[in-house]
């Protein structure tokens, strides 16, 4: 097991948004300040779990899809959360075994059960790192992150349900514009992103829970989360809805209960 930094004190005083999550998915990793705050969230939004579970449902897709189509062998994981399994790493290495994956969090509870996301298979490899997308400087020069993956090879840029936690006046764009930048020709970003598209007032109300909470969100439309994807190759069927996005069954949420755009793009 290989961690950057040793475990800060957690902090119980306001409720976080990996641990929210956690809720969300029927974990028990959270506590009652994180209950308190994603009740109040799905008491305006019920779909709330139906967008977690599918959130979860297309990083499984997406990471199949990179590794059985697209010849991809290492993933780079931000905002990774409390471990839930199936991990990334262990739907990568069902399909091959050598696969190896950085994880990276901000949230040091992940951090306390990072040993979740080492059980990688013997030809494999998995490292976690104490990281904040918005200092990706940090991210990019953490020992860890070379020392599991090949930069010269391609890698896949995972960010699920993130950067709608990266307001604008935090540069989103920016950010995840440095990431794919050193990463090689071949190399795919997956990502998804929460919407107001299908029900706005909704969705405002879920916006003032996490920032009087002291989480700042910023929720996007269809056409905003397609502008991370500038200049790379999508791949069908482009920027969707998070439940049809290459579903494994006939979808049978609503387009609005999921509130979730997807896509997977590959660097030329």
């Amino acid at each position: 097991m290989t961690n950057s930094h040793a475990a800060r004190d957690i902090d119980t005083s306001r409720p976080h948004s990996a641990r929210m999550y956690d809720y969300y998915l029927g974990g028990k990793d959270h506590f009652e300040i994180d209950k308190h705050a994603a009740e109040a969230v799905a008491s305006v939004y019920p779909g709330i779990f139906v967008c977690a579970r599918e959130n979860r449902a297309f990083m499984h897709r997406a990471t199949r899809v990179l590794a059985r189509e697209h010849g991809i062998r290492q993933w780079l994981d931000i905002g990774t959360g409390i471990p839930t399994e199936p991990n990334l790493h262990q739907v990568a290495q069902s399909v091959v075994a050598d696969a190896r994956v950085v994880y990276a969090d901000n949230d040091p509870l992940v951090l306390k059960y990072a040993e979740r996301l080492m059980r990688s298979t013997a030809e494999g490899r998995t490292a976690y790192i104490e990281a904040d997308v918005n200092d990706p400087r940090s991210l990019l020069d953490a020992p860890e992150l070379t020392d599991v993956l090949d930069m010269k090879r391609p890698v896949a840029l995972s960010l699920n349900a993130l950067m709608h936690f990266v307001p604008d006046d935090r540069d989103p764009y920016g950010i995840v514009s440095r990431l794919l930048d050193v990463l090689p020709s071949g190399s795919a970003l997956a990502l998804s992103h929460c919407t107001p598209d299908f029900d706005a007032p909704t969705w405002q109300k879920v916006a003032d829970i996490y920032n009087g909470a002291g989480t700042p969100v910023q929720f996007r439309s269809r056409a905003d989360v397609a502008r991370f994807f500038d200049g790379l190759e999508l791949l069908e069927p482009g920027v969707q809805v998070g439940h049809r996005w290459r579903p494994d069954a006939e979808p049978t949420a609503t387009d609005a209960e999921v509130s979730l755009w997807t896509a997977v793009g590959i660097k030329p």
